[in-house]
């Protein structure tokens, strides 16, 4: 528990304590997915990503734009997110295994590529 001060009168401690033992717990199962932005700044490697969302909303707008002779729909701009979340959180192989259960991998992993 990190507000067991009894000292402390706030209406509203056991929400505040559940949001900060689920942001630790978070924080804990994730601390090698978040990057270290000060370790990032001393070696000079770039902090930003708003260069690769820049670029990601920019083809995602020329393909959902009338004028592109092969669009993409919402509908079907929402199915490739989805599986390409899939494939980089690992999950698409075994969504293939249960849908068809004598599928075989060839053993390679996901494209790191977003």
């Amino acid at each position: 528990m990190y507000c067991d001060d009894p000292e402390l009168s706030y209406p509203s401690l056991k929400s505040l304590q559940k949001h900060l033992d689920e942001m630790y717990t978070y924080i804990r199962n994730n601390k090698m997915m978040i990057p270290n932005y000060g370790e990032m700044r001393r070696y000079g490697e770039p902090v930003s990503t708003a260069f690769v969302e820049s670029t990601i909303n920019e083809v995602i707008a020329r393909r959902m734009a009338k004028k592109q002779q092969m669009q993409w729909s919402r509908k079907g701009a929402h199915y490739l997110l989805q599986t390409r979340t899939a494939v980089l959180n690992n999950e698409l192989q075994d969504k293939f295994v249960c849908w068809y259960p004598g599928f075989q991998s060839d053993g390679k992993g996901p494209a790191m590529a977003a």
